[in-house]
C-alpha cells in the first residue's frame, strides 16, 4: 500500500497549491448570481489561475497511478489533507505563520485521519465493474448533484449557495476518481486504444470539469468554512460509499465502527476549525483583499 499512499500524498500537495492559486485567481473577476460559462473565459486570462491548472494536471496524474494501484478507500481519503497543506502553502506565500491554533487543527485532521484509516483497514482492488454496478451509482450521483445545483442556484449568495455548490464538487470529484479507477486500469490492460474507447475515460473527464466548474462557483458564493468542509468531507464520504458498493472494497465493521466514528469527528473538527481561521477566509471572498489593506495582515499573520 505504500506506493498509492505517496502517490495519493502527492496529489493532495498538488491539490493544495492549485486551490490556493485558483482562490487567488477567482477572486479578481467579476461576481454573478448564477452559472456564468464566462467565468472559465476570464480565469484564462490570470497567469495564476493557469498554474493552478498546471498543478491540478499534476496531481491528476498522481491520483490516476494511486487508483490504479490501491483501493479508492484508502486513496481518496488521504485528500483531507488538501485543506491542511492548502493553508501551510498559503502561509508561505503570504509570508507569515499558522497560528497555534491552526496547528492543533492540522494535527487534530492528521490524527482523525490515522484513526479512521486504521480502524477501516480498506481492502481489495477490484480492476473492473460491471454495468449493474455503473448504472444506479452514475444516476444518484448526478441526480444528487442536479438537487443541489437547483438548490444552489435558488438561494442568495452566502453559506448555504457555497455550502451546496461545495458538496455538488465533492460528488463530482468522487465519481471523477471512480470512474477514473477503472479508466486507468483498462489502459494498463487493453493499451491505449481501449483506453480511449471505454465510456469510463470520458465519464471521468465530463466529471471532472464539471466538478472544476463548481469548485470555481463555489468559491465565489460564499464563505470558505461553509463550502471547504462541504467539499472535504463529501469527497471522502462519496469516495467511501463508492468504493465499497461499486468496487466491492472492504472495510472493518462492527465494534471498529467506534474509534472509526471517532476519527471522522476529529476530521470534521478539524476541517471546521482550519475553516475559520483568518488565513483561510483571507482566501475567500468575504476577505477579498481592500485598497490600503494587506493581505497577510488580514490573515492575522506578519506582514512581509
Amino acid at each position: 500500500m505504500l506506493l498509492p499512499v505517496l502517490f495519493a500524498l502527492g496529489a493532495a500537495l498538488s491539490n493544495a497549491l492549485a486551490t490556493v492559486l485558483q482562490r487567488k485567481a477567482a477572486l479578481t473577476v467579476p461576481k454573478s448570481e448564477g452559472l456564468r460559462l464566462g467565468l472559465i473565459l476570464d480565469l484564462l486570462r490570470r497567469p495564476v489561475w493557469l498554474l493552478g491548472i498546471l498543478a491540478v494536471i499534476t496531481a491528476g496524474v498522481c491520483q490516476a497511478v494511486a487508483l490504479v494501484t490501491g483501493p479508492i478507500t484508502i486513496v481518496q481519503p488521504l485528500f483531507v489533507l488538501e485543506l491542511p497543506l492548502a493553508l501551510v502553502i498559503a502561509a508561505a506565500l503570504l509570508q507569515g505563520r499558522l497560528s497555534r491554533a491552526g496547528w492543533l487543527a492540522v494535527g487534530t485532521v492528521v490524527a482523525g485521519l490515522g484513526i479512521v484509516l486504521f480502524a477501516a483497514s480498506p481492502a481489495g482492488n477490484r480492476t473492473q465493474v460491471p454495468m449493474t454496478h455503473w448504472i444506479p451509482a452514475v444516476a444518484v450521483c448526478v441526480t444528487a448533484i442536479a438537487a443541489l445545483v437547483v438548490a444552489a442556484l435558488r438561494r442568495p449568495e452566502g453559506r448555504g449557495r457555497a455550502a451546496c455548490f461545495g458538496l455538488a464538487t465533492a460528488i463530482s470529484y468522487a465519481m471523477t476518481a471512480a470512474l477514473m479507477k477503472t479508466s486507468m486500469h483498462t489502459l494498463d490492460d487493453g493499451g491505449i486504444t481501449a483506453f480511449f474507447t471505454t465510456w469510463q475515460t470520458y465519464g471521468f473527464a465530463l466529471f471532472g470539469v464539471c466538478a472544476l466548474f463548481f469548485l470555481e462557483n463555489a468559491m465565489q458564493s460564499g464563505p470558505l468554512v461553509a463550502s471547504q468542509p462541504a467539499l472535504t468531507l463529501g469527497d471522502a464520504c462519496v469516495s467511501l460509499a463508492l468504493g465499497i458498493t461499486v468496487y466491492e472494497e472492504y472495510v472493518r465493521t462492527g465494534w471498529w465502527l467506534v474509534p472509526q466514528l471517532l476519527g471522522a469527528a476529529l476530521i470534521a473538527a478539524g476541517v471546521l476549525a482550519l475553516s475559520r481561521l483568518p488565513l483561510a477566509r483571507a482566501l475567500a471572498s468575504e476577505e477579498k483583499e481592500q485598497p490600503g489593506e494587506g493581505t497577510a495582515a488580514d490573515a492575522g499573520t506578519p506582514a512581509p
